[in-house]
């Protein structure tokens, strides 16, 4: 058969489709146009309620081309988990497959009938990741410890799920065999790994840079409470060069009385304490953070907060979001903020994120870098990541993908740097 899959969402659901694929790709054609398929696979993120709204656009419009061509529709991810009547209002024919149930996607497919696989656990055989290409995510975990009350991925995911560290290191020692380049560990809270196990993300990591190779690792999701308690551990890891100086770390508010109503289990000071400890070691070491404006209870004196941390810590980047009431969450019960407000909040935080990302990228004006090529934008740039993680954007020949450069920082933007090249080897 030939299929079709389309992705949105997390790193989380990115692996997810990449092992889909695989699975499927043993006996079925994965295919680029829906219109030729015999399957249609979308693999949903529900986050957010904007982010809601664009998935059922979407299947609407793949129910569309399921009706005329007679082809079959299936709908995984964390809205199949926690919305499936939703889908099903506008889809009836549609089969869902929850996160954890991806490793029987097979028998979906090929069964003659609708199938609803959203209830109970499954087992997701890692080692069938694809690890073709220079850069691969890895899940090393499924779920996680906390309880926010804004959090419906929490609903769908699940409590944590600690991969088993020898598959892991497997699934390493088999990418970098054939050429990755990147290794982009993912989870819910990659912080919170191996507590349901007795062991943690610095024992992992400390198992996957025993594998040889020249390759990169870029830490995913770290919530602050979970990380303080492996702090000094993480920050030996963090020695290694093959460990992008790179940590994200969500605060979501600044004020330490909505962090309570949010139900998260840190403090604002307990996020400062990681970007002081990580930044005295790293001072040009690239911070990302998560905010929430407009969260319900939130006052204008909570707000302010918010925008003073991020005057004080400078991530390097703030994935801003206004908050969206998400359904079977504690959250959607309170009393809610205007929109107008939550969306003149989450403007500001956006603004001066902007601001500080670009300050914080002028740091490497003039200076020369290293960084490894990985692929090319869509108007043929190479795409460098330097040791931070900073992308450098360079003129130059595909033969330098896969590639060690050297270049000349000429300019720095909000989310990125302008290059030259100076020099180039191969690992």
């Amino acid at each position: 058969m030939k299929v079709y899959i389309e992705s949105y969402g997390c790193a989380m659901n990115n692996a997810d489709t990449n092992l889909i694929k695989r699975i499927l790709s043993e006996k079925h054609e994965i295919i680029s146009d829906p219109w030729m398929a015999d399957v249609i696979i979308i693999n949903t993120c529900t986050v957010r309620g904007e982010t809601e709204k664009n998935m059922m656009h979407r299947i609407k419009e793949l129910e569309n081309i399921r009706c005329i061509k007679g082809s079959k529709l299936i709908v995984a991810g964390c809205m199949a988990k926690v919305q499936p009547a939703k889908i099903l209002s506008i889809s009836p024919e549609a089969s869902l497959i929850s996160p954890q149930k991806i490793g029987e996607i097979m028998e979906i497919i090929e069964s003659k009938n609708r199938e609803i696989r959203i209830v109970g656990e499954g087992i997701k055989d890692l080692k069938k990741m694809v690890t073709d290409g220079l850069t691969l995510t890895i899940p090393i975990a499924e779920g996680c410890l906390g309880d926010c009350s804004y959090c419906i991925v929490r609903l769908a995911r699940g409590r944590l799920k600690s991969y088993p560290e020898n598959e892991i290191v497997e699934i390493v020692e088999k990418a970098v065999g054939k050429g990755v380049k990147e290794i982009r560990i993912t989870a819910q809270d990659t912080a919170a790994y191996g507590f349901d196990k007795g062991t943690n993300l610095v024992n992992l990591l400390k198992k996957i840079l025993r594998v040889q190779g020249e390759y990169r690792v870029r830490i995913g999701m770290m919530t602050p409470n979970n990380a303080l308690k492996i702090i000094d551990g993480l920050l030996e890891v963090y020695d290694d060069d093959r460990v992008y100086k790179f940590i994200h770390i969500p605060l979501q508010s600044g004020d330490n009385n909505i962090l309570k109503v949010m139900n998260r289990k840190y403090t604002v000071e307990d996020y400062g304490e990681i970007v002081d400890r990580f930044r005295s070691i790293y001072p040009n070491g690239f911070i990302t953070t998560d905010i929430i404006s407009g969260f319900p209870g939130e006052s204008d004196e909570a707000h302010r907060n918010t925008i003073k941390v991020l005057e004080e810590t400078k991530p390097d980047k703030v994935n801003a979001a206004k908050y969206t009431p998400r359904p079977h969450t504690k959250a959607a019960a309170l009393p809610q903020i205007p929109e107008k407000i939550r969306s003149e909040r989450c403007r500001e935080v956006i603004e001066l994120s902007r601001k500080i990302s670009l300050e914080r990228n002028k740091i490497y004006e003039g200076k020369m870098v290293d960084a490894i090529v990985l692929g090319c934008n869509k108007r043929g740039f190479l795409k460098a990541r330097m040791k931070d993680y900073r992308l450098a954007l360079i003129e130059g020949s595909n033969e330098l993908i896969g590639r060690i450069v050297n270049i000349k920082i000429l300019e720095a933007r909000e989310t990125y740097l302008i290059g030259e090249l100076t020099s180039s080897w191969s690992w």
